[in-house]
C-alpha cells in the first residue's frame, strides 16, 4: 500500500523513461571510499552512510545511494557547506531530505542529506536492517528489482514503495 504522502513523490517521477537494472558491481566499494573521503574533508568527521542495492551487494540501477544523517539544526549548514563542492541539490525538501548528484568513473553517486529524526529515514534503517538479517527477503527483493527492468522510473518506484511498505509493516 503507498500512502498519500508517498503517492504525491511519485507522481512527479517520469512516466516515460525506462530504468536499466544491473548486476552488483563490486567496484562500487572504491568508488564510494573516493567519495566518502572527498566528504569528509568537506564536513569533517561525519556519518556518511553506503544505503541501497550497492551497499546490499544485490542487483540495481548501479549508483551508489549515499546518505547523510544530521539533525535539524544542522541540515540546512550541511547543504550550504556541499553545494560549495557539488552545486546546488536536485531537490530539497525542507528539513527532510536534500539531494545532490556526482559521477565518478562513470558510477552515478546520489547524496542525501537527511533529517535523521525522520520517519522516512527510521523506516528506511529498518527496512535494510531487515533485508540484511533475511537473505531470503533479500534475493526476493532482488528478484523484484529484476523483475522491475525497463520499466519507467515511476513505476519502478511504485512497485519499490509498495514492496517497501509491505516489509515494514511485518
Amino acid at each position: 500500500m503507498i500512502n498519500q504522502e508517498q503517492q504525491a513523490w511519485l507522481n512527479h517521477l517520469n512516466d516515460s523513461d525506462h530504468v536499466k537494472i544491473i548486476p552488483y558491481n563490486p567496484s562500487v566499494k572504491e568508488v564510494f571510499q573516493i567519495i566518502k573521503a572527498e566528504l569528509i574533508k568537506i564536513l569533517g568527521n561525519i556519518r556518511i552512510s553506503h544505503r541501497g542495492s550497492t551497499a546490499l551487494k544485490i542487483s540495481g540501477q548501479g549508483e551508489i545511494d549515499l546518505y547523510i544523517p544530521v539533525s535539524k539544526k544542522d541540515f540546512n549548514i550541511t547543504i550550504k557547506k556541499l553545494e560549495k563542492y557539488l552545486g546546488k541539490p536536485g531537490s530539497v525538501y525542507e528539513f527532510v531530505r536534500a539531494r545532490f548528484v556526482k559521477y565518478i568513473e562513470n558510477t552515478k553517486i546520489e547524496i542525501f542529506v537527511i533529517n535523521k529524526n525522520d520517519e522516512g529515514w527510521k523506516a528506511s534503517v529498518r527496512f535494510e536492517k531487515y533485508l540484511k538479517n533475511n537473505p531470503r527477503v533479500l534475493k526476493e527483493y532482488e528478484r523484484l528489482k529484476i523483475k522491475a527492468n525497463g520499466l519507467s522510473t515511476r513505476k519502478y518506484y511504485a512497485i519499490k514503495i509498495a514492496y517497501i511498505n509491505k516489509v515494514i509493516e511485518l
